[in-house]
């Protein structure tokens, strides 16, 4: 089973920027995307978390926004979810520790990255008004 100690390893081969905000808990940032995402090692997973955006209070007009996460949740984040959590937009995935290598965790970390970076114009039409990021 990956330890704590072998997933920091993989985030310093990875080149990343971190932070341990809590033991097996850290805030990571690559150099080039602006969303930090939050690796959980919570055994028997690691939980990979990223807050694409604060939602508005009013959910009157949430439902065409609502829609679009089925759908991508759906086609496009196979292995994740969005999901709403304390007024915040989030994306995240599971991965089971005790097979996770250093390709798989690379992949799902740029899959997330990608996966709001690539949907977040959509979003973001879909609610103009909503601060988007950290």
């Amino acid at each position: 089973m990956l330890t704590r100690d072998d997933l920091e390893s993989y985030l310093i081969r990875m080149d990343l920027e971190y932070e341990e905000i809590a033991e097996g808990m850290y805030l990571v940032r690559s150099r080039e995307e602006q969303l930090p995402i939050v690796v959980n090692h919570s055994p028997p997973l690691v939980v990979l978390r990223l807050k694409v955006m604060d939602l508005p209070e009013t959910e009157s007009s949430l439902e065409d926004l609502y829609r679009t996460l089925l759908q991508l949740n759906a086609s496009d984040v196979v292995h994740g979810a969005y999901g709403i959590e304390e007024g915040e937009l989030v994306l995240g995935l599971s991965l089971q520790l005790e097979s996770l290598d250093y390709g798989e965790f690379q992949a799902a970390l740029e899959s997330l990255q990608m996966a709001a970076s690539s949907h977040v114009g959509t979003i973001k039409e879909l609610l103009p008004s909503a601060p988007v990021g950290g």
